[in-house]
């Protein structure tokens, strides 16, 4: 028997807690066939929360779970029972998020978008943070958006997905800095982080691959059909998949460039003095790095790798520029 997918788990416990905390110890039965789950299945579930709470996880700021007579009750410590009390930055990066779900098309129904329970509460939020509702955001500097993405590229790609047909794409690689026409088959189309991509298996690179939407200049439908594979339960689309045969690189990060830690998967990252970090990568192509590396600029020091990296990407830039710039007055 597998175990349980982390994320199958999670999103089973943030439903189950809360309906076994609102009512006077349900049977385990009951709970059972209101979730569609085992007794077993349950009851681990349940020891997990025994280990939930906040620092010190001394016994008075833990979950308590008591189980007698085949019945349940879950009682929250008083650090639950207390209004979260967010900072304004805590505050505005909700609104943020919050604004961006209402606005990913489908994920919710548009019947309940401007008078549901999310919609009511940004509202609320704004209105306690003096930035009035979600409709005024933009006016007072906090606007939110997802990708630019052409509407009917959209469609045809997720009508492809649905359908389990070929379709075939203009796309522009950014890792590799080149223009493409491929033939797909479309496994799946999802929104991350604010952007909108493709899953599915590349004819051209023969093998799966993964697709930024708005990076797709123009689609098209094909007759042809295929049989997705099947997934296993409770995974989810990476944006990122770690190839063994992909070059590792090492960098030194000044503090200025501790983002790159925090926005690219990696390897492994160690803290060293002067609020520096040392990160492992493993790079697919070679022009993201060197996109990454002149982002950086002297914060990102290359420490395993090709030491002439940085150079030959200036060099090739620079010459663009100047290529570009023929015949213009300086």
């Amino acid at each position: 028997m597998t175990r349980p997918a982390a994320e199958e788990r999670l999103g089973r416990l943030l439903a189950i807690v809360p309906w076994i905390a609102a009512r006077d110890g349900p049977s385990i039965a009951e709970v059972c066939r209101r979730f569609n789950v085992t007794e077993r299945q349950l009851l681990a579930d349940l020891d997990l929360l025994f280990l939930c709470g906040v620092y010190p996880f001394t016994p008075d700021v833990l979950i308590e779970v008591d189980i007698a007579d085949d019945r349940v009750w879950i009682r929250f410590a008083d650090y639950f029972r207390r209004p979260l009390r967010l900072t304004p930055p805590e505050g505005l990066a909700l609104i943020s998020a919050g604004s961006a779900l209402l606005r990913v098309p489908g994920l919710i129904s548009q019947d309940s978008v401007q008078d549901g329970a999310l919609a009511r509460a940004l509202e609320k939020l704004a209105a306690v943070l003096g930035v009035g509702s979600d409709s005024d955001l933009a006016d007072t500097g906090v606007d939110v958006e997802l990708a630019p993405v052409a509407p009917e590229i959209l469609e045809i790609v997720q009508r492809a997905t649905a359908e389990h047909r070929q379709v075939e794409l203009d796309y522009y690689s950014f890792g590799r800095d080149d223009r493409s026409t491929r033939i797909v088959e479309p496994w799946q189309v999802f929104n991350a982080h604010g952007q909108w991509y493709l899953t599915g298996f590349c004819h051209q690179a023969g093998g799966e691959r993964l697709f930024r939407v708005d990076r797709i200049s123009r689609a098209r439908l094909l007759e042809e059909a295929f049989q997705p594979p099947r997934a296993p339960a409770g995974q989810s689309a990476d944006l990122f998949h770690r190839d063994p045969d992909d070059e590792v690189v090492v960098l030194d990060l000044a503090p200025a460039a501790r983002w790159i830690a925090e926005q690219y998967p990696n390897e492994g990252v160690t803290e060293m003095a002067g609020g520096r970090l040392r990160v492992t990568l493993r790079v697919s192509e070679k022009a993201w790095l060197e996109r990454l590396l002149l982002r950086a600029g002297p914060a990102a020091t290359l420490v395993e790798g090709d030491p002439a990296i940085r150079t030959k990407a200036a060099k090739r830039v620079l010459s663009r520029y100047r290529s570009s710039s023929v015949g213009s007055v300086w």
